[in-house]
């Protein structure tokens, strides 16, 4: 059994100097092994040196998806066990993910329609789907979907993938590994490892104390995402033979513009595929962008030759016309491809992953190992966990088995109800509060939202009103909780408060955060 999730986090306590297994990188990755070796009686520590999903892992498309265009490239087996990733996911946080429909217009000068045709029906079948709705052709002149699009596209396909609060997939699988005794330590960046007396002496530089923590660890897994390769040679001081390519996707929220909560996927003259999906009640976002990168990860932001790219593509497509002045918000990330050819163009590299261990048991010696991760995606982190685990299996005999398939995350476990039956029940158990306000709980905190509303019988229990649903009692939650310590953890990684707030509710939130981080200081 883990602790009370009403309790303190534990990663609030001082850090333990020794552990089994360091984690480097508070990524949708880092965060999946931490709790996946938790959860089998290892010691753990993850070690971040910004926030939780700051940098990769909050930037995506928000699809827990097959990768449909990957059948194309002939990566069965990638695709499979990601269609068998979502069905997953949706059950261990159905408040997090549900179904979304897509309608993929059929444009004669790409794709031919039996090449969309197969590729749907494997799409259907590899992987064991569930919960999933079945594709179907689409006569866009007999349908709804079709009257924002321009006359000459009547003929469409339909199709499914799971949307998912990427950020929220994150600080849940962190919460979980920490309730089950990881140390989640962020703003802790690992500046050396270094092999001493069989284990790893890791540095950690707290961004915030200004000092320098010692960790040993017998064994540390390298899951930095873009810096992957920065932390074998720097820090640990290893040649490797793999590489990551940095790939730059960017994507644009617009005001939406067409009926109904289904999503778009156009084909795009240069054969990529762009995703037009609703985003909450009145937005549409869309992407993404595939451009090489060479600069530094910290630093990638959206240019206006890819805003101009996305948004001719929608005028490819529909009725209405787009300008730049449009847009709401943008943002941009660094995907870390493992590079399996340098001579492919960035959308044909894989999604796939691969791992490069340097360490040895006696008879060779006892040298305690490291294991980086290249590659890999959202949608598939859980088993890249797994397949992590499995490779240090020999150094740790007495982990147990893999557990993460039927186990649900924080606030998914629903007593066996569907979420919207759930949610109902929710709503009436909080009749004094309003119900926008209780949707947006239910979504990022399931059936943790109980927890985080515990001893409040009307609106002004929740403390200041900052916009929106946003009020103070949910920003306490989340600072003594799941680690935010910024405005920025909060308002654009933790919720999307940050979409619907003023400027000027805005700087009131940042004094507010302010003021309470310097309360904890001196209390502390």
């Amino acid at each position: 059994m883990f602790p009370d999730p009403s309790n303190e986090i534990m990663s609030a306590q001082p850090p333990s100097a020794e552990v089994d297994l360091l984690v480097v990188g508070g990524g949708i990755n880092g965060v999946g092994i931490a709790r996946d070796a938790a959860g089998r009686g290892l010691s753990v520590a993850l070690c971040e040196k910004g926030d939780l999903a700051e940098g990769t892992s909050s930037r995506s498309g928000k699809y827990i998806h097959g990768g449909l265009r990957y059948l194309e490239y002939y990566e069965f087996r990638l695709v499979r066990e990601a269609l068998i990733e979502r069905e997953v996911v949706l059950e261990a946080a159905p408040h997090l993910s549900w179904p979304l429909q897509l309608i993929l217009p059929h444009s004669p000068t790409q794709r031919p329609r039996w090449l969309i045709r197969l590729g749907l029906f494997l799409y259907d079948n590899l992987g064991g789907r569930k919960r999933v709705p079945t594709s179907k052709a689409v006569d866009l002149s007999r349908e709804a979907f079709g009257n924002s699009l321009k006359n000459k596209y009547r003929k469409a396909f339909s199709y499914w993938d799971v949307w998912i609060d990427d950020a929220r997939l994150v600080i849940l699988n962190a919460v979980d590994a920490a309730r089950r005794g990881a140390q989640i330590l962020t703003r802790h960046e690992c500046v050396s490892l270094r092999r001493e007396d069989e284990v790893w002496r890791a540095e950690l530089r707290d961004h915030n104390a200004g000092t320098i923590r010692t960790l040993r660890a017998k064994a540390v897994i390298n899951a930095a995402g873009p810096w992957v390769e920065k932390v074998i040679s720097q820090s640990a001081g290893i040649n490797s033979r793999l590489n990551v390519r940095l790939v730059k996707g960017s994507h644009i929220i617009l005001p939406k513009w067409w009926e109904g909560e289904n999503g778009f996927v156009l084909q795009a003259p240069d054969k990529r595929l762009i995703f037009v999906n609703p985003y909450f009640e009145n937005m549409a976002l869309v992407g993404t962008t595939d451009i090489p990168f060479d600069g530094k990860a910290e630093d990638v932001a959206i240019d206006d030759g890819e805003v101009r790219y996305l948004l001719d593509i929608l005028e490819l497509y529909f009725e209405k016309t787009f300008s730049p002045s449009e847009v709401l918000f943008d943002y941009s990330g660094v995907r870390p491809l493992f590079d399996d050819d340098a001579n492919k163009n960035a959308s044909a590299v894989t999604r796939d992953y691969e791992f490069e261990i340097d360490g040895s048991l006696a008879p060779e010696g006892d040298r305690p190992p490291i294991l980086s991760a290249f590659g890999g995606k959202l949608t598939t982190y859980r088993k890249l966990s797994e397949h992590a685990l499995e490779k240090l299996a020999p150094f740790f005999r007495q982990m147990q088995p893999s557990w993460t398939a039927n186990a649900p995350l924080p606030g998914g476990d629903l007593g066996g109800k569907q979420f919207i039956s759930w949610l109902n029940d929710f709503y009436r158990a909080y009749p004094q509060l309003p119900k926008p306000l209780l949707k947006h709980l239910a979504h990022c905190y399931g059936g943790d939202a109980h927890l985080l509303l515990d001893g409040v019988t009307s609106v002004t229990d929740l403390g200041v009103h900052f916009g929106g649903q946003f009020y103070e009692k949910e920003a306490e939650w989340l600072m003594e909780k799941e680690w935010a310590q910024t405005a920025d953890d909060i308002l654009l990684r933790r919720t999307k408060h940050g979409l619907f707030l003023t400027k000027t509710q805005r700087i009131v939130f940042e004094t507010w955060i302010e003021d309470r981080q310097k309360a904890n200081a001196l209390i502390s």
